[in-house]
Parts: C-alpha cells; structure tokens; sequence
C-alpha cells in the first residue's frame, strides 16, 4: 500500500514538475518578447530627435514612365534605440502604389537613435516623402 502511495506521489509530482516546466518555457518566452519590447515616446522636451544617417529614394518599376502625382506621403514610424525604422504606417496617402514605394524606402533608412538622459531610446516620428513630377 505505501509503494502504491509513493507511486502516486511520484506520478502527482512528475506531473507537477512538466506542467511548471512549461509555465516556465512560458514565462521564459514572455520575457524574449519583452525584451525586444522597448518602451516607446514621443518627442518631447528632453529627448533628442534621431538624426538620419542612411536615406534611401522610393524606387520606381522600370515600367513606369515617371511620376505624374505630386505632393507628400506622410508615414508614421517607430525609431527604435538602435537606430532603425519598424512600424511603418501611411498616415497621409498620395496615391496606392506611391505610399508604398515611401515606406518601402523608409525601412531602409538608418538613424542615430534618440535620447533621452545621454541613453538611446525609441521614439515615434512622423516622415514626409515628397514626390514630384517627372
């Protein structure tokens, strides 16, 4: 009887052991998403903006034959604190195959990061591609 008891108590504890170890594989992979979580500001007072230092042109199709649109696509991002574009978001539309030529180049892009007390952190800017006729 006390065999078959430790038997079950082995089984309730092997049992345990997986469920905490797959709560921990859990938390474990919170914490990786969290981690490429960073916390996010505006530009305010106190923070200094991120300087471009790699900008690249929207690219056209061969096909086309050069724009006839003009005016400016406005694209939402987040430079984050290594200096690169995520999140890009048309804002301000000029025309469907433009916007996305915009924030195609915008990935691109490169930035020394913001500031914010001498550290680098991400902030939301807003970028203003403008297109011309050709």
């Amino acid at each position: 009887m006390i065999a078959l008891g430790n038997a079950r108590l082995g089984l309730v504890l092997l049992v345990a052991l997986t469920l905490l170890r797959a709560g921990v594989t859990q938390v474990d992979k919170n914490a990786e998403e969290k981690k490429d979580q960073e916390p996010v500001y505006d530009l305010v007072a106190g923070i200094t903006p991120p300087r471009l230092l790699k900008h690249v042109n929207p690219q056209y199709p061969p096909d086309w034959k050069g724009v006839r649109v003009e005016g400016n696509v406005g694209i939402g991002i987040v430079v984050t604190s290594q200096g690169i574009p995520k999140e890009p978001k048309v804002i301000k539309s000029l025309e469907k195959d433009l916007d996305q030529f915009a924030v195609d180049a915008v990935r691109q892009w490169r930035f020394a990061a913001a500031r914010k007390d001498g550290k680098p952190v991400a902030v939301r800017v807003t970028i203003e591609i403008e297109f011309h006729s050709m």
